[in-house]
């Protein structure tokens, strides 16, 4: 007989499912988000400057083919902007023309009926206005511009990429912009020598400033953007429960890796937030092991560090499994270590504390345990099994902008980490265990707050689900001979 409590769980898993399921692809942040933030940044920019952002380039994967398009996401957080080849202005001053003041402008690529045929709609000029802008002019007049910056005290803009590819089939490309950009840059800098003084200042041009703003802004999360976290970090959990039920001695890491991101798309989630990490046996003691490409993953570990991106936001989940479903002895003495590292990890993630405060916590629990066990006799050796830092900042980026000290509406992970790579200098029944476990942690005034619960983390709870049947195991295809 089901006990109630088991009843209440199937249906809270249901509901659960049927939410996700059920939304709608138009949660975007939306235009008074983006503008919000451009006011945000205005008012923290040094009087007198001008800001330039550029879209990112459109990237070459091979011959005449080109990378999945992924915008800039500084430009992204200020504009809503997906498109390539745009330049966005901000002042922090008010400018006026003919038509009125002003405070920032946008240039986008022009509309193009053959090209859209192809590539699919711009949004073109009218498009933009609709996202809250009122100064949206073509890049065509970005080109013919003859703005000086010499008139204003700080030039702030972002990186210039110089592996843009040159797209013979736009007017105009990201790469001319740049070369705009530059030659507008040397006319002023001509402009303003070392005897032409404002305010006793030379003009500055730099890249810094504007990072370090960025980094102010996007650091903490507002609230729309926390829900849309919560959902990618939702989504990717759930993928790694539905790995735990279908993965066998059978598979490949190419296929785990399939699993994780077809679950991504059921749910809307259009892209990994990076590249998936599935790694098996020793291939689990690489920390960016991205080839995942072994066919023969039977009784060994496997380490998933997974991460779905939903409109724009990226989660960070990793978990680390037996693929026949059981833990060895040394497996779940390394697991156990790495568990109560992170479980000391997250206790520390509080506001006012440091990443410093969460890595030394996770640091001498990993020490203590691995001078326990033998593998280590000096916690001074620990490095060379637990190499990296425990946590970063999450958001647009993977690796967000953010300071090490901690407070309110941040999102990191929480990450340890313990990799015996075959010939380590230690008994060789610890060779080729790898264990990395990570979560998305909340930060709030009440404490830290697991996002990626869902997915399991001890070692009974993973074996007993690990049991469960999953619905892809039904999944068959033919044979290709």
């Amino acid at each position: 007989m089901i006990s109630k409590i088991k009843i209440f769980l199937i249906l809270l898993i249901i509901n659960n499912n049927f939410l996700l399921n059920s939304q709608q692809y138009n949660d975007d942040l939306g235009p008074d988000f983006h503008k919000k933030k451009r006011s945000e940044f205005r008012e923290k920019m040094p009087d007198n400057s001008i800001a330039i952002f550029f879209t990112s380039p459109v990237m070459k994967r091979s011959n005449d083919t080109n990378f999945m398009y992924h915008q800039n996401t500084n430009f992204y957080y200020l504009t809503g902007w997906r498109e390539p080849h745009g330049v966005l202005i901000i002042y922090s001053n008010q400018q006026a023309d003919e038509k009125g003041k002003y405070y920032e402008q946008l240039f986008i690529r022009e509309r193009n009926e053959y090209r859209e045929m192809w590539d699919g709609i711009r949004l073109g000029i009218e498009g933009a206005r609709k996202m809250g802008f009122d100064r949206v002019q073509l890049r065509s007049e970005f080109i013919e511009t003859e703005l000086d910056f010499s008139n204003f005290d700080y030039v702030l803009h972002n990186e210039l990429r110089d592996d843009v590819r040159d797209n013979t089939n736009d007017v105009y490309d990201l790469f001319d912009l740049q070369i705009k950009f530059e030659k507008l840059l040397s006319d002023s800098s001509n402009n303003k020598n070392d005897n032409e003084l404002i305010d006793n200042k030379k003009l500055s041009i730099n890249t810094k400033t504007l990072n370090d703003l960025m980094k102010s802004l996007r650091q903490t999360k507002d609230k729309e953007e926390i829900e849309l976290l919560k959902k990618a970090v939702k989504i990717s959990a759930f993928a790694q429960v539905e790995v735990m039920k279908a993965i066998h001695n059978e598979m490949t890491e190419r296929e785990v890796q399939g699993i994780h991101e077809y679950i991504y798309r059921k749910y809307g989630a259009a892209h990994q937030g990076y590249n998936s990490i599935v790694g098996s046996g020793g291939n689990s003691c690489v920390l960016h092991y991205v080839t995942n490409d072994n066919n023969n993953i039977k009784d060994q570990l496997i380490l998933m560090d997974v991460g779905a991106e939903y409109r724009g936001y990226t989660a960070d989940v990793t978990r680390t499994i037996p693929v026949n479903g059981k833990f060895s002895n040394e497996q779940k003495e390394i697991y156990n270590l790495v568990y109560q590292a992170q479980e000391e990890g997250i206790r520390m993630s509080k506001i006012g504390n440091s990443f410093t405060d969460i890595n030394k916590a996770s640091y001498k629990i990993i020490s203590e345990g691995l001078i326990s066990l033998g593998i280590i006799n000096n916690s001074r050796d620990t490095s060379k099994y637990f190499p990296h830092g425990v946590s970063h900042h999450i958001g647009l980026d993977v690796h967000d902008p953010g300071d090490r000290i901690l407070s309110e509406n941040m999102v990191i992970t929480v990450e340890p980490g313990i990799y015996i790579p075959t010939g380590s200098d230690c008994d060789p029944k610890w060779w080729n265990i790898g264990v990395r476990i990570e979560d998305d942690i909340l930060i709030t005034i009440n404490g830290p707050i697991n996002l990626s619960s869902d997915a399991p983390r001890k070692i009974e709870v993973i074996e007993e689900l690990m049991k469960q049947k999953s619905p892809l195991g039904e999944f068959k295809l033919p044979i290709i001979n």
